[in-house]
Parts: structure tokens; C-alpha cells; sequence
């Protein structure tokens, strides 16, 4: 036996879903959409890459990379198009998004590397290295910057630990005593903001004398200076790559140790721009939340941020504080989990670094092998989805000047554009309602209350995308919206001319409803489809106000659906109780006239 149809339980818990589908847009604080590029006008950012002449599939590289960042969710529709030879431009909806600065511009080179002397915990630094004391930002002509690169291969076997042992009374560390923090979990720390301008960064010495950090002369290896660019020390050998990092962590090379020792991190915690080596050992520094900086010597690169497969902002369960959650591939997994085993519960820790600079530098309380891993701290939303796309898109593959230009910029249409698209699509639904209750008379009222339904859940969808998926609507989403009015009302003309073929069979209306439903609903959900695959294709294949389109007619196909199944039949099947419609009122739009009968069928239970 069929299960006897409820239509007012149904409208119940439709008219429920509404009502917090509404709360939902309290919640969210705003009932205006936002508009796009062409209704409003938004901001201009323009990139100009370091390099004057960037190889042309590079440059195309990166505008596909930014174009993904600020079109992550494939509805913002900003235009990022590359202009001249060093030139990417960056169109984006409103004129307060100079928040997706940082975003469009960061490198996003992340890379996890192991810690083998920081001043929490001076290590091989300490016994091996000879130390010195802290050297002042300019002394000796040493850096004040962020990080600095060292040649694995260099300090050679004349630099090496019989030097090393002699020199190692001359300092007690390179410590900053009253600032030194433990080690923290994985990971606790903020993310450190890196939209200073670059301070000098260092270069060889060529006198290979003794700089004051106890190893006595060391024809190896050269010294740093002052520089612009990050310290190579050239190897003996023509510089060989790196050894594994988690076997050159255990014992630096004199070279590393040295540079160690005569860098000096920023005391304002303004970090440079660096260009990260992979291959070779780092010094960097990490600022913490209340202004310490903590310096740190780092192994190559033990994974790279190619090897992540996801990147996501989320809190976790039981938790306020917005995370960076990551996951590995493969290779990065295994990796992972070897670094995993060899750091887990005896102190050691291994960086996190981006750019150059040390986001977190955690030490390992459990064995993680599933390559999932996470980055915390004070993150607010809008910087972990920041960090979180910039890493998932990828690396830019050319470095862009520091100097962003981000300027306001007006609407590319008319400002009547938007008006006359509402007052096109006002006059429209009104004449589909017009044509329908002159044809339908009282069914009539069903398509009413039909479109008017899913005007209003249109309404709060477009809200909702504005806030939660930064969804801008343009005149050609606009558009879009128009055309389901058309698809809505179609949608209605097959059911009730279905119900008026099942009734001219003589069926009651009560039978006919369910019956000529069943037919129906088949005919529609492939007429749907086809609709909605035509927006997939759209929205896939096509770029810019196009993709904008196939949004909106997808959306639009979705909600017809839903009112169909939940609001027009169950509407349709609940008025088919009383006696106006069932029994051929006149205005009812199912009288013997209309029919062409010469009465109505009567009885019948649904």
C-alpha cells in the first residue's frame, strides 16, 4: 500500500527550512549582495615582478596562480590579467578589498625544516661552535635581517671541530637571556607579519680571520656582511648539495654554525624578504605575540610545500582558535612521519617556515603518520583563510616588488545598468504571474506563491554567497536569475497539464494530483539536468562574467527543484481537498469548461 501524502507536514518543515535559512542572514548581518566588478567598481592592485624581464610562461604561471587565490570559490569574479612584460593586475570586487594585499602578493614558498641550534637551545651551536657573544645589529658589519642562507659544504675540514673545540671558550652562547622561550607544541605560535620593507641581509668576507666568534681562522669558509640578499658562503668543494636533514641536524657543518653565531634578528621583529634555497641550511627568526624574537639555525628543506595536497582554515573540535590545517601527499607523508620518529618527546623541534621566515618551530609530542598536520596560533579568520589559500594555490613562481600599488576604481557599466536588469526582471516575473492566473485562474495562486517563494530563497542564497563565499553578483548573474523565472513557470505548466490529463480520464482531482505528479516530476528532473549541466559546463569551462552566469542559472535550476518537490506539489495536493478545486469551481481553473467535459469527476481518495 502507497504511503498516503502529508502535504502539510511537508509545508511545515519547508516553511521551518525558510525561516532559518533567514536567520542564518541575520546572523550574517547584511541584506544588501555585493556586487561585481561592472555594478559597482572594486580595487585595482598592480604587481610589478623584480625581475624586468620574467620568462613569459612564468609570468602567465603567476597570474593563474592569483587568479586562483582571489577566485578560490569561482564566484568573486576578479579579473587578473597580466599586462606588458612584468606586469600583473588585479581587479577586485569593492572598494575596501586591500586586505587581499598580502594574499595576492605572497610568495607562499612553505618548507618544514629541522632546528639544529636556537638560542632556547644552542645545541651542536654551543659545543661544537665556539660562540660568541650576541653580535649588535651593524657590528662587525653583520646583518640586522631575518634569516640568512649558508652553503652545506662550507667550513670544510680546516674549519672543523679541532678549531671549534679551541675557540669554544670564547662566549657563553648567543642567547638573549630575559627573552628565551621553551619550545612549544605543535604549533602555538602567531602568524608573524612579513609586509616590512627588506633590511640588509649578508655576504662573504674574503680576509678569513677570526670575527670575534671563537674559531679562530677558518680559510673555508667567509664571513657575512653587509648585503641585500641572503648570505651564500661558498663550499670548498664548488658547493655540493646539502646532506639529509635529518642527519645534518645532528651536526651542522662549521659554516652553518658560524653564521649562526654572527646573525642578529631584528629586534622590531620586521622580517625581509628572502629567497629560500631549499637546498641549503637557513638562519631565520620567529616573533612571537609580545614582540620576542628567537633565533634559529635550520636544516635544508626536509619537505616542501609541493607536496602538500590541501591546505584549509577550520577550527578544530572542542577548540575557539582558527587553525591552518594541512595534508601531505605520499612522499610527504612518509617524510613527515620520519621526522615524526626521530623528534618525538625528546625536545626536538622543527620549523615552520614561509618565505624565509619562521612561522612556528614546535616540538613533536606524538608520532603523526597520516600526513596531517596543523598550523596554529592567533590567527583570526580572515588571516588563517589568507595562509590557507596562498599555501593550497602554491607558490608564485617570480618574486614581485614591495612597493603594491592599490588604487579604487569605478564600475565598467553605467549606473542605470543595475536598474534597468531589476526592472526587467520585476516586469517579467510579473507578467508570468499575470499569464498565469489568467490562464490557471485559481491554480493560479500556487504559482504565485511559487515564485514568490523562490524569490525569497534566491534572496537569502546571494546573501549567504556574499558573506561565506564571496559571491558578487553582476548583470550577467543577474541574467541568469532572470531566466529561471522562465524555468520556475514551466515547471508548473507541465505539472498542471498533467493533473488536466489525468482528470479528463476521469480521475478526481485528488488522484489526478498524484498521479499526473509521478509523470511530471520525470519529465522535469531531466529538464533540470540538462539545465544544470549546461551551468556546469559553463561554470567549469568558461572564465570572467560568464562563469558568473552559470553560477547563477545553476543556483537558480536548484531552487526551482527544491520548490517544486517541497512547496507547488504539496501546495497543489493540499488545495485538492477542498471542494472549490476538486469539485470544478468555476474559477478554480479545473471546471468542466476548461476540461472541455461536461462534468468534473467526483470521490476518489489520494
Amino acid at each position: 500500500m502507497a504511503r498516503k501524502p502529508r502535504p502539510g507536514r511537508t509545508l511545515v518543515v519547508f516553511f521551518l527550512g525558510m525561516a532559518l535559512l533567514y536567520g542564518l542572514v541575520v546572523l550574517a548581518g547584511t541584506w544588501k549582495p555585493a556586487l561585481g566588478l561592472d555594478l559597482q567598481g572594486g580595487t585595482r592592485i598592480t604587481l610589478v615582478a623584480t625581475d624586468d624581464d620574467p620568462a613569459d610562461d612564468s609570468l602567465e604561471q603567476a597570474r593563474q596562480i592569483i587568479d586562483d587565490r582571489v577566485n578560490g570559490s569561482g564566484v568573486a569574479e576578479a579579473d587578473v590579467v597580466t599586462e606588458g612584460d612584468n606586469i600583473i593586475v588585479v581587479e577586485i570586487p569593492g572598494s575596501s578589498r586591500r586586505d587581499l594585499l598580502e594574499t595576492v602578493k605572497r610568495q607562499a614558498q612553505l618548507r618544514f625544516r629541522l632546528v639544529a641550534c636556537s638560542e632556547v637551545n644552542p645545541g651542536p651551536c654551543a659545543a661544537g661552535g665556539g660562540q660568541g657573544p650576541t653580535v649588535d645589529p651593524g657590528a662587525n658589519g653583520l646583518p640586522d635581517g631575518s634569516s640568512v642562507q649558508i652553503d652545506p659544504g662550507a667550513g670544510g675540514d680546516q674549519g672543523g671541530n679541532g678549531q671549534g673545540n679551541n675557540g669554544g671558550n670564547g662566549g657563553e652562547g648567543d642567547q638573549q637571556g630575559t627573552n628565551n622561550r621553551p619550545p612549544v607544541g605543535f604549533a602555538t605560535k602567531a602568524l608573524a607579519t612579513a609586509d616590512a620593507t627588506a633590511s640588509p641581509s649578508a655576504e662573504p668576507s674574503e680576509d678569513g680571520t677570526d670575527n670575534g666568534n671563537g674559531n679562530g681562522t677558518d680559510e673555508g669558509t667567509e664571513a657575512p656582511s653587509g648585503s641585500p640578499s641572503p648570505t651564500v658562503i661558498p663550499a670548498p668543494d664548488g658547493g655540493k648539495d646539502a646532506a639529509d636533514p635529518l642527519t645534518w641536524v645532528d651536526a651542522p657543518n662549521e659554516a652553518a654554525i658560524r653564521a649562526y653565531n654572527e646573525f642578529t634578528c631584528p629586534a622590531d621583529g620586521t622580517m625581509p624578504p628572502v629567497e629560500d634555497n631549499p637546498d641549503k641550511p637557513l638562519v631565520s627568526c620567529e616573533t612571537f605575540e609580545d614582540g620576542t624574537v628567537v633565533k634559529y639555525l635550520l636544516s635544508p628543506s626536509a619537505i616542501e610545500g609541493t607536496q602538500l595536497t590541501d591546505a584549509s582554515a577550520q577550527i578544530p573540535q572542542q577548540q575557539v582558535q582558527w587553525v591552518v590545517a594541512l595534508e601531505f601527499n605520499g612522499s610527504g607523508t612518509r617524510t613527515f612521519a620520519d621526522i615524526s620518529r626521530k623528534l618525538v618527546n625528546n625536545g626536538g623541534q622543527f620549523a615552520v617556515v614561509l618565505d624565509g621566515e619562521v612561522l612556528s618551530a614546535p616540538t613533536m609530542n606524538g608520532l603523526i603518520t597520516n600526513g596531517q598536520a596543523q598550523i596554529e596560533g592567533n590567527f583570526t579568520e580572515a588571516s588563517a583563510q589568507s595562509l590557507a589559500t596562498s599555501l593550497k594555490f602554491g607558490a608564485l613562481p617570480i618574486a614581485f616588488q614591495d612597493d603594491v600599488s592599490s588604487e579604487t576604481i569605478g564600475p565598467s557599466l553605467a549606473g542605470d545598468q543595475l536598474s534597468a536588469g531589476l526592472w526587467a526582471g520585476g516586469l517579467g516575473l510579473a507578467l508570468v504571474m499575470l499569464y498565469c492566473l489568467v490562464y490557471y485562474r485559481g491554480l493560479g495562486i500556487v504559482v504565485l506563491g511559487s515564485l514568490a517563494v523562490a524569490a525569497l530563497i534566491t534572496y537569502a542564497l546571494v546573501l549567504l554567497l556574499s558573506e561565506t563565499a564571496g559571491f558578487t553578483l553582476t548583470l550577467p548573474g543577474i541574467a541568469g536569475l532572470i531566466i529561471a523565472v522562465g524555468v520556475t513557470a514551466d515547471s508548473f505548466i507541465l505539472f498542471f497539464e498533467r493533473i488536466r490529463d489525468e482528470m479528463r480520464e476521469g480521475k478526481s482531482m485528488r488522484v489526478a494530483v498524484e498521479t499526473g505528479w509521478k509523470r511530471a516530476k520525470v519529465t522535469r528532473l531531466a529538464a533540470n539536468t540538462v539545465s544544470l549541466l549546461s551551468a556546469a559546463v559553463l561554470y567549469i569551462f568558461a572564465t570572467g562574467a560568464v562563469k558568473g552566469f552559470g553560477f547563477a542559472l545553476g543556483l537558480s535550476t536548484l531552487i526551482d527543484l527544491a520548490v517544486l518537490f517541497w512547496f507547488t506539489k504539496p501546495a497543489v495536493s493540499y488545495l485538492a481537498r477542498y471542494t472549490f478545486f476538486n469539485g470544478g469551481g468555476r474559477l478554480s481553473g479545473l471546471s468542466p469548461e476548461t476540461l472541455g467535459m461536461d462534468r468534473v469527476p467526483a470521490g476518489g481518495n489520494a
